[in-house]
Order: C-alpha cells, then structure tokens, then sequence
C-alpha cells in the first residue's frame, strides 16, 4: 500500500491537519518521514489506528483513553475502560430522563389548562407536590426520591465539566481600571473604555486581551463591591490616573468558555479541579477572586468593528488558577 500524505489522509477522514499533528503529539498516531519529503505520511499500519482512533471517539471515548485501549495487549483493561464510559453514560442519560419527566409533566399541565399563569400558577407552591404525585404515580420517581432533590442532583450530573481547556498565560503589561461601589462591572468597563478609545489602543494593539475579576468579591452592609478590569498595552504606553499599569506574571489555568450571564459555571468549574487527579487549585495574585480571571473574548471586535450601541462582549472564558499536583 502506498503511503498517504497527511493532507490524503485528513480528506479522506474529514479532520483537520491540526488534528493529525495533535494526535502525533500525543503519541496517539504515528506518522513517517522520508528522506528529502517534509510532510508527514502515513502507512497502513497508520491508518489501521486512525480507523479505530475513529469509531472509538464516535463512541465518546476520551483520547488518552483511546490510546490506552490500543496499546493494552490485556483485553480486560479495554473491557473495563468501556463498562466505566458505559456508567457515566447511564448516569447522564438518567439526569436527562428526570428533567425530560419534569417538563413532561409541566406541558401537560399547560395543554390541559391554557389560561394557566407560568409565574404563579405553572410554577406556583402546590407545583412541586404535583410533579412529586404525578412522577410517583408512574414509577418515574421511587417513594424514598424527592423530587426537589432528584431534580437537583439531574442537573449536577450534567453540569460536570469535561471539555475544559489547559492553558498558559504569558507574563503580561497591563492597564487597570477599578471601582467600588453598586454597579462596578458597568463602571470600571466605562473607565476601561474611555482609556482604550482615547488612546487608540486596538488600533495599536489589535491582539489586545481583556480581564476582568470581583475586588473585592464580599459585599459590604449597603451591597458594594469592587471589579476591576485590565487590558493588555504595549510596555511604552503611557498610562494616567485613574488608569493604573500592571505587570502580571502569568501561569497555568484551567479555562472554560461560557456565554455572558452565566456565571454559576463558576461552581462547574471550582468542581471540576477539586475532582481532577492531575491539578489542584493554586491561589494567587490577583487576589480578588482567589487568582481567577474572567477573559472577555473578542475585543478587537468589540471596539473596531461594531458600533459604539451595538457593542458588547458576549462570550467569557472563566479562568481558575492551577498546579500539577
């Protein structure tokens, strides 16, 4: 058999190059090189790996998993890495069941009475006792259950993270702006704003990066708190009150991106590293939100190409501070 380049081989599988480079980095999947040929080729051996590489990422199998399984010569390691992936999914699918039965439930009672109030009457006190009687009477929900309790522990199931990315950021200069008081996101990103547009900043630094973090987090007796953002500047920009620079070290992060508003990710994430065998949470500067940062993503968009009321940041990526255990 003919050896196949990698971009053969990324065409006739539907991935991308990045994809078969990264699987290479891995150890997942060898390449070849041949002499006085720069690219990478693969050979039946290979591709015998990408095709099972293949199915078994069709079937959710995680990568680290995978290359376990193929390289086990034990076929009871394989056999228990599989019933282990088939629990957590039965665990999913039953979460997604009990939701299911709640809202089944909910559009039931709606299609029976259409005049029918959401905020008063859908979801009303007696609400909860209906759903219990209505689940219990059909077996959905077992006598020693709550309904409250299942219904919470459905979405805890589902809320675990699995996708969330390991990244490093890099020593940075940065320009800060800070309040406290009510409101301080909308008014420490108006002295931000102020400060990017007077200087121009995105037109000089179009890779310009945008954080933001509670400081403090606690609320005083009357509700205030403090959040302050920073924005990545060119180490010659001059910077005046009530700009402050910065210079922030860095370091390794778990990242998980969100959509804005949905800031209780925050708890899947802290979940997510006090579960994890390889990192641990690593408290540092800043200490506003023990080292956690929130990344605005997006800001050359948001302040070359949109208009001045049509701008805003609409995706997040929460940043929790780790360390290799």
């Amino acid at each position: 058999m003919a050896l196949k380049t990698i971009s053969q081989v990324a065409k006739h599988y539907d991935l991308s190059t990045r994809t078969l480079r990264y699987y290479e980095e891995i150890g997942l999947l060898p390449s070849r090189r041949e002499e006085d040929y720069a690219y990478r080729l693969y050979d039946e051996k290979a591709l015998q790996r990408l095709n099972h590489i293949v199915v078994l990422r069709k079937l959710r199998i995680p990568l680290k998993q995978i290359g376990e399984v193929l390289d086990q010569k034990d076929i009871c390691a394989a056999l228990q890495t599989f019933e282990d992936n088939i629990r957590l999914m039965d665990k999913e699918i039953s979460a997604l069941m009990t939701i299911r039965d709640f809202l089944s439930v909910l559009v039931k009672r709606i299609n029976e009475n259409l005049t029918l109030r959401v905020s008063t009457e859908i979801l009303g006190d007696n609400f909860l006792f209906e759903i219990i009687e209505t689940l219990s009477d059909q077996d959905q929900i077992t006598d020693e259950e709550n309904s409250m309790e299942a219904l919470e522990k459905s979405n805890e199931t589902l809320s675990t993270l699995k996708d969330v990315r390991i990244i490093h950021l890099p020593p940075l200069v940065v320009a800060s702006s800070h309040y406290f008081g009510k409101n301080p996101e909308d008014n420490a990103m108006a002295m931000l704003n102020d400060f990017i547009r007077t200087t121009g900043l995105a037109d000089i630094k179009s890779d310009l990066r945008i954080f933001g973090f509670n400081n403090p987090s606690e609320q005083d007796e009357d509700g205030n708190y403090g959040y302050e953002f920073w924005v990545t500047i060119p180490v010659d920009l001059q910077v005046t009150a009530p700009i402050v620079r910065k210079s922030f070290d860095g370091g390794l992060y778990g990242a998980h991106a969100i959509q804005m508003g949905n800031f209780h990710e925050w708890q899947w994430l802290y979940e997510w590293v006090k579960a994890s065998e390889k990192y641990e949470l690593d408290s540092r500067e800043p200490l506003g939100m023990g080292g956690s940062l929130e990344e605005h993503l997006n800001p050359y968009a948001y302040y070359m190409l949109m208009e001045p009321d049509q701008a805003k940041f609409d995706q997040l990526d929460l940043l929790i501070p780790i360390v290799s255990k």
